[in-house]
């Protein structure tokens, strides 16, 4: 079996459609009440779901300078809880956890904005030849299963097939121009799990019917990517390949498309739902999902109906 003990979090683009919070804080750093209550920077989400899941290190891609920013506020919130709330468990338990997490984290910068592809490639060094779990760095998610987060599915069949697998999710027509869309050969040993055959980056919809049908999905949906992958360290020598031919703007599903060519390279319906920071309201409907799936369900659900009270009352 294939054991990923890596994770790389790409979080070198400015979230220009973050401004202007995103010019004083980096997107990943924006706070939000996580299911156990408690307020954490974006980026700490996605790493502890990484842990949970068996990552033991973990490489941020980030933009010249910010690594350094990354280190400071986390020891800034750290040192924050040890002196605020003395003696207080879960203080010192998530003081606990950040600590972890300065002590297990690297950084790698990507000079120049060229494309996704390329702040993959740039991680190359510290994946060292192995397998590796691709999040990114303005997602979130919330798993459908209690007891297994949407890493944790992910991973659990990539280390079972021992290959690259793409975490997917069948998504309305009318939304595949927002992601990497890709159609295959469902697996009949496995449901929810496909040989992907054919990847295309945000489709028209007449190409997509054209082109990325998948058979027993319902009518006018398509299996668009989840945004996480596990992938084996093959994919870097394709992404160079691309890279020292164009050295523009680097994608990183053409190379997805050369990789479903030379290598078993699979599909994974994950159950559970992702949250796009980096759109309109993404960072609203991340933290309304969040709290209905946390501790706080029943305060949320009924914060929610006072909210929706107020607003019919104002329209009448």
């Amino acid at each position: 079996m294939m054991r990923i003990k890596k994770a790389v979090i790409t979080a070198a683009a400015r979230g220009e459609r973050l401004y202007p919070v995103a010019d004083t804080i980096q997107k990943a750093m924006l706070p939000v009440i996580d299911t156990d209550g408690l307020h954490k920077p974006v980026i700490q989400i996605i790493a502890e779901e990484a842990f949970s899941s068996g990552i033991e290190e973990l490489c941020v891609v980030c933009a010249p300078g910010d690594g350094d920013r990354y280190l400071k506020a986390f020891a800034s919130l750290r040192d924050n809880l040890f002196h605020s709330f003395k003696g207080v468990d879960w203080a010192k338990k998530e003081a606990e956890k950040i600590d972890h997490l300065i002590s297990r984290i690297q950084f790698a910068e990507q000079k120049e904005p060229l494309g996704y592809g390329h702040a993959v490639y740039c991680a190359r060094e510290f994946v060292n030849n192995e397998p590796f779990l691709l999040l990114l760095g303005d997602y979130l998610y919330v798993s459908n299963l209690s007891q297994k987060s949407c890493v944790a599915q992910l991973m659990e069949l990539a280390s079972q097939e021992n290959c690259s697998v793409s975490a997917v999710n069948p998504t309305i027509e009318h939304q595949i121009g927002r992601y990497g869309t890709l159609t295959g050969k469902q697996l009949s040993n496995q449901s929810g799990v496909y040989q992907i055959e054919k990847i295309i980056e945000k489709p028209s919809l007449s190409v997509a019917e054209l082109e990325l049908q998948t058979p027993g999905l319902r009518a006018g949906y398509y299996l668009c990517f989840f945004g996480m992958h596990v992938f084996t360290p093959a994919v870097f020598d394709i992404l160079k390949k691309y890279i020292d031919q164009d050295g523009g703007n680097i994608l990183l599903t053409p190379a997805l498309q050369e990789l479903a060519e030379t290598e078993t390279y699979l599909a994974l319906e994950v159950k559970g739902n992702r949250y796009d920071l980096s759109r309109k309201h993404g960072l609203l409907r991340a933290q309304i999902a969040l709290g209905l799936a946390g501790e706080a369900h029943g305060e949320i659900l009924s914060t929610m109906v006072e909210l929706l009270a107020e607003a019919n009352s104002r329209t009448v």
